[in-house]
C-alpha cells in the first residue's frame, strides 16, 4: 500500500490519502518551496571568491561557509554558531510554534511538494489512490505504481548525490560520476545507499519522521505557552459544531461556525483533527487554514476560524505579545550573535603563536649580542599553501631558526623554533617588549607581542 502510514486508536496502521486544496497559504509555501528547491540544487556548484556556497567536509576537515573557509582551529566558531542556532530555534518555537516544519523542514518541502505531487499525477485523487491500494493488480496497477516508484528513484538518487556533493565538493561528485567505479567505490557506494535512505523516507516512512523521529516536534511540547501563535481551531467561535442548516432563523444562534465538514482532518498530512487542540503532530503546514477558509467562504461566514492563534487570543481575546520571556531569549540571540560576528570578522587567514621557551634564560652570544630561544605555532587557515616566514619588526633584533616553518598546507600547521639577538647595549630592563610579524608574499598578515628576557643595563 501506499500513502501515510499512522497509528489508529487499535494501535494498528492504516494508510492515509491526504486532500490538497491549493489556498493562500499553499501557494506561498510552493514558492518558497521552489526558491529553497533552487538553492538545494545550485548550491554545491555556487561560487564566492572561488569557494563553494557551503561545503562539509567531514574527511578533509575542511567547512566553508558562504565562501569562508573554517578548520578544524575552528571549532570554537562552530561551536557558538550552534548555541545562535539552539537558541534561535528556542524563540522561534515560543513564538511560533512549529512553523519551521511545515515550512522551512527539508522532509517537509520534499514530501509534501515533490513527492506527494508526484503521486497524485500518477494515481489521481485521494479517493481514486485509495480505490487502486485497494484493487487488485491489474496492467493498470502495475504501470502506475511502477511509474511513482521510478520517478521515486530517481529524485531520491538526485537527492543523494547533491547531498553528497555538500560533503565532498561538486568536483568529488563529478570524479565518481565520470571516473571508473573502482577508482571511487566508497563514494559510488555511498550514493547507492543514501538514494535507498532517502527513497524509504519518501515512499514508505514518510510523515513518520515528523511524529516518530524528530526530537524536534517533542521538544515543542515544554517550549510553547499560551502566547504562542500556532496553527489552531477558534473554539469559541466554531462550537457548538453543527451541519448548516439555512432554514434556521440568523438571529438565533444555537451552533457555531463549524459545520463539521470534516475537511480539516482531510487535508492534515499526519491526520490530525486541529479541532482537539494542539496536538504534536501537527506541522503548522496551514492545509487546514486554506480548505476552511473555503469552506467559510462559501456558507458565508467570516475566515480564519482555523488560523494563527494563540491561546490567550482564542480565550482572552488578547493581541500577539512579545512577552518577557522572549525578550530574554532575544536578548541572549543578540548577545550571542555579536561575539560571534566579532569573531568571524576579525579572523585571518594565518595564526601565529610565540612563546618564549619555558625555563630558559637568556644566552650570551659573541659579538655582545643576547639571545632568547622561542617556539612558535603557525596555522594556515587559507585554501592554498603558503611559504610563511618570522621577521622581527626592529630592524635591529636578529633571528636565526632552528627550525624553519616552510611551506605551510592549506588547513595545515607547522611549528618552528628560533633565536631572537639583541643588541646588549640595547637592553635596557630584564624584560624587553618585542613584536613579531609574520609575512607572507612580502606583506606582513600578522603581528603579535612577546616578551625577551636579558640583563638589566641601567
Amino acid at each position: 500500500m501506499d500513502g501515510l502510514l499512522v497509528a489508529n486508536e487499535i494501535k494498528k496502521r492504516k494508510w492515509l490519502y491526504p486532500l490538497i486544496r491549493k489556498g493562500k497559504f499553499y501557494h506561498w509555501r510552493s514558492a518558497i518551496s521552489y526558491v529553497y528547491l533552487l538553492f538545494f540544487f545550485a548550491g554545491p556548484f555556487l561560487r564566492i571568491n572561488g569557494q563553494p556556497l557551503l561545503l562539509l567536509d567531514f574527511i578533509d576537515r575542511q567547512f566553508v561557509i558562504a565562501g569562508q573557509v573554517f578548520w578544524p582551529q575552528d571549532i570554537f566558531l562552530f561551536v557558538l554558531a550552534s548555541l545562535v542556532f539552539f537558541v534561535c530555534v528556542v524563540l522561534f518555537t515560543i513564538a511560533f510554534g512549529r512553523i519551521f516544519c511545515g515550512w522551512i523542514c527539508p522532509q517537509t518541502i520534499f514530501m509534501e511538494l515533490v513527492f506527494r505531487k508526484i503521486e497524485v499525477w500518477i494515481e489521481g485523487s485521494p479517493a481514486k489512490a485509495k480505490k487502486l491500494d485497494a484493487g487488485p493488480w491489474t496492467r493498470e496497477k502495475v504501470l502506475k505504481k511502477g511509474s511513482k516508484h521510478t520517478l521515486f528513484i530517481l529524485i531520491s538518487f538526485l537527492i543523494s548525490n547533491t547531498f553528497l556533493a555538500y560533503i565532498i565538493g561538486s568536483g568529488g561528485l563529478i570524479k565518481i560520476i565520470t571516473e571508473p567505479v573502482a577508482l571511487h567505490w566508497a563514494g559510488f557506494l555511498s550514493i547507492w545507499v543514501f538514494t535507498l535512505v532517502f527513497y524509504i523516507i519518501y515512499s514508505r516512512v514518510r510523515e513518520q519522521v515528523c511524529t516518530l523521529f524528530c526530537p524536534y516536534g517533542r521538544l515543542q511540547g515544554v517550549m510553547i505557552d499560551k502566547h504562542t501563535l500556532v496553527v489552531a481551531y477558534n473554539d469559541v467561535r466554531g462550537e457548538p459544531r453543527g451541519k448548516l442548516d439555512r432554514k434556521a432563523d440568523p438571529l438565533i444562534k444555537t451552533k457555531g461556525d463549524c459545520v463539521d465538514c470534516g475537511l480539516c482532518v482531510d487535508v492534515c498530512p499526519t491526520g490530525i483533527d486541529i479541532r482537539k487542540g494542539t496536538q504534536l503532530e501537527c506541522i503548522n503546514c496551514t492545509a487546514c487554514i486554506d480548505v476552511c477558509d473555503e469552506v467559510m467562504i462559501k456558507i458565508d461566514k467570516p475566515k480564519n476560524l482555523i488560523g494563527f492563534f494563540s491561546e490567550n487570543m482564542i480565550h482572552k481575546q488578547e493581541k500577539p505579545a512579545f512577552t518577557g520571556r522572549m525578550m530574554g531569549y532575544a536578548g541572549v540571540i543578540v548577545t550571542l550573535m555579536t561575539v560571534l560576528c566579532y569573531f568571524i570578522f576579525s579572523r585571518g587567514d594565518m595564526d601565529l603563536t610565540v612563546l618564549r621557551s619555558a625555563g630558559m634564560l637568556y644566552q650570551e652570544q659573541p659579538g655582545h649580542y643576547i639571545s632568547n630561544i622561542y617556539n612558535a605555532e603557525i596555522i594556515n587557515k587559507s585554501n592554498t599553501g603558503r611559504d610563511i616566514s618570522i621577521v622581527p619588526a626592529d630592524p635591529l633584533v636578529k633571528i636565526k631558526y632552528i627550525q624553519a616553518p616552510g611551506k605551510i598546507g592549506a588547513g595545515a600547521s607547522a611549528k618552528t623554533m628560533f633565536f631572537l639577538f639583541i643588541p646588549e647595549k640595547d637592553i635596557h630592563t630584564e624584560k624587553t617588549d618585542l613584536k613579531i610579524n609574520l609575512v607572507f608574499n612580502k606583506q606582513i598578515i600578522q603581528t603579535i607581542s612577546t616578551t625577551f628576557v636579558g640583563p638589566s643595563n641601567d
